[in-house]
């Protein structure tokens, strides 16, 4: 619970004196504080907790407004910067609401109901990370650093998703401008986390990241290895519910550990919403249950609202399931499946559709033995997502059209996102094989300024373009590495020439690998889904 903050007449005149004298420290000393004065005590504090931020002064203002009285406490400097997001997350809620009044249009009407639920789930996460803060030791606080690390990154992907959604320029304006200073400050938040090491020694505190594992499937859920179902669905009466959504509805209040769903043969359309945390569904077979929608961006759908399935509590498991969408080429932008559950694993799953079919929302997210298919963009979002032993096709396009596997959606360098395609076989459709020296086929493009997406260890086939990746305007700082990689179309010589384009060594990919990038050895071993921790060779 996160408490109001009263500010006394005293302590108002304590917050501008800390800002003052941050601010002028800065300008008389520089960052470092080299010109031969000594800085005060809580100068030098605040000064050193923010010299990692890009928005510096910003910084400053929110630990002045949030802790004038505990600069000296690093455990309270870091409450209050996430406090400061907190607070003006839940302002640009008010906002989005309010300008929802004033829209006439159904579908600018439409995309401000999607903001709402977007920072909603963004000031979800910030109230997890206040607790995690607010329950923690510094001294033993393990994986608490990765945790931060994903859920800001997650806050700045719902940012981001509400203003992608719309499509009205002065809508979209004044939502932009009314949430930057909430962006600036997950930005600076993010950046205090990844510096965590240095900025805690300058309070002389050591971190000790040890890490904590968890059991995701409680015992009396697990006979002999088969797992018994809290619920079973049939279409033909033989389980308790016809379908998966009223199966869901029976989700019990408070539940505690995993609720294990098995659904028969049939298909559906739902959402596994927030408050049905721990879900694991599985069924006969990615072509036997199916999970089928056709909602699609040119009949009036957002993206984030045309997924056929959306799994949004945490922890969500799936197995032997298929999700598709069947809109086609036609529908534009058209999700089979959205993740945005951290700690979600897929294996033997099937994901079908064609522009946008794979939507990767945010959070930590594991696939195993999945196919995947689609056109433009099809493996999309910012999320932090390893895609493993995995067969993902390339479909024949509209006309006119050519495809791109991937677009990635990183926006701060310091978020800890990025998407890892490790030892798949990336191909064309068996129907697009007479076609595929007329089709451009390229790994990927930046979606946004610092994408980032690595193929390590997989077979590329001959659809790939030499160039690999088609701009997209963030050519300068996006990333796309490869390592290992083996087929035609991974001869990295006729690579695009941008920066963060190259092949990387072993030492290099193995920080993309399930262990280090996923923090996987903490949660995946419990579901029994087989992955691989690090490098295949």
């Amino acid at each position: 619970m996160v408490g109001k903050v009263v500010l006394s007449v005293i302590s108002v005149i304590l917050v501008v004196g800390v800002v003052i004298g941050v601010v002028a420290g800065v300008l008389r000393f520089g960052s470092n504080g080299d010109s031969g004065e000594k800085l005060s005590p809580q100068m030098k504090a605040v000064s050193s907790f923010c010299a990692p931020t890009d928005f510096k002064e910003l910084c400053m203002k929110s630990v002045g407004k949030y802790a004038a009285n505990a600069t000296d406490d690093p455990k309270e400097l870091i409450k209050a910067t996430v406090l400061a997001i907190f607070d003006e997350m839940k302002g640009s809620l008010n906002f989005s609401q309010s300008l929802a009044s004033s829209a006439t249009e159904a579908k600018v009407k439409m995309s401000l109901d999607d903001c709402k639920d977007l920072y909603q789930f963004a000031i979800d996460e910030l109230q997890a990370a206040l607790s995690f803060v607010g329950d923690s030791d510094l001294h033993t606080m393990n994986d608490r650093v990765a945790e931060m690390q994903n859920w800001l990154s997650a806050v700045v992907s719902y940012q981001e998703s509400c203003l992608d959604n719309m499509d009205d320029p002065k809508f979209k304006a004044d939502l932009q401008n009314n949430v930057l200073n909430a962006s600036q400050l997950t930005s600076n938040a993010l950046a205090i986390a990844e510096q965590i090491d240095q900025v805690l020694g300058a309070f002389d505190v050591k971190l000790n990241l040890t890490p904590n594992s968890r059991k995701l499937l409680s015992t009396d859920q697990v006979d002999d290895g088969k797992l018994q179902p809290n619920e079973v669905v049939a279409k033909d009466g033989s389980g308790q519910y016809k379908t998966i959504g009223a199966a869901l509805a029976a989700y019990p209040e408070g539940h505690q550990g995993r609720y294990v769903i098995y659904v028969k043969a049939g298909d559906e359309y739902l959402e596994v919403t927030k408050d049905q945390v721990n879900v694991f569904m599985y069924g006969d077979g990615p072509r036997k249950t199916i999970v089928t929608g056709h909602r699609n961006n040119r009949a009036g759908s957002s993206t984030l609202r045309s997924a056929s399935f959306a799994a949004v509590g945490n922890g969500f498991l799936c197995k032997s399931m298929g999700f598709q969408n069947t809109a086609g080429y036609q529908g534009g932008q058209a999700v089979a499946l959205r993740v945005q559950s951290d700690r979600s694993a897929f294996f033997n799953c099937r994901v079908d559709g064609y522009q946008d079919t794979l939507y990767d929302h945010s959070n930590r997210q594991f696939y195993r033995n999945c196919i995947i298919s689609g056109t433009v963009d099809f493996i999309f979002g910012d999320s932090t997502t390893v895609i493993q032993n995995s067969l993902i096709f390339a479909r024949k396009p509209g006309p006119g059209q050519g495809n791109t596997i991937t677009a990635q959606g990183r926006k701060y360098k310091d978020e800890t996102t990025g998407l890892v395609i490790h030892n798949c076989r990336i191909v064309p459709e068996q129907k697009l094989y007479p076609e595929r020296l007329t089709v451009e086929t390229y790994l990927g493009r930046p979606w946004k300024q610092y994408a980032r997406t690595v193929f390590m260890e997989s077979t590329l086939g001959d659809l790939i373009q030499p160039a690999g990746y088609l701009s997209w305007g963030q050519d300068e700082t996006c990333i796309y590495e490869e390592y290992g990689s083996r087929g035609p179309g991974a001869r990295a010589d006729g690579r695009v020439k941008w920066k963060g384009v190259r092949v990387i060594s072993k030492a290099e990919a193995q920080a993309y690998t399930v262990g280090p990038f996923l923090k996987g050895d903490t949660w995946l071993k419990d579901p029994g889904f087989p992955f691989m921790l690090g490098l295949k060779n």
